[in-house]
């Protein structure tokens, strides 16, 4: 499993938490230390630890 610091993420990059596939895909709203808030299709806005989880990058979901 590739481990991803908060400086791999940024506001409007799509990523999926391998943990919550039911959560959907979510676009990274922003990244504060080693925090990054992810609105998730099916689950709304998320305070994610990239410490803790390692968010999936993939590409937007479609429409």
């Amino acid at each position: 499993m590739p481990q991803f610091s908060p400086a791999d993420f940024e506001p409007g990059q799509w990523v999926r938490h391998p943990g919550r596939p039911d959560w959907g895909a979510g676009q990274v709203q922003s990244v504060i230390g080693g925090r990054v808030t992810v609105n998730f299709e099916h689950a709304g806005k998320v305070l994610v630890n990239v410490a803790v989880v390692a968010l999936d990058p993939c590409e937007a979901p479609p429409d």
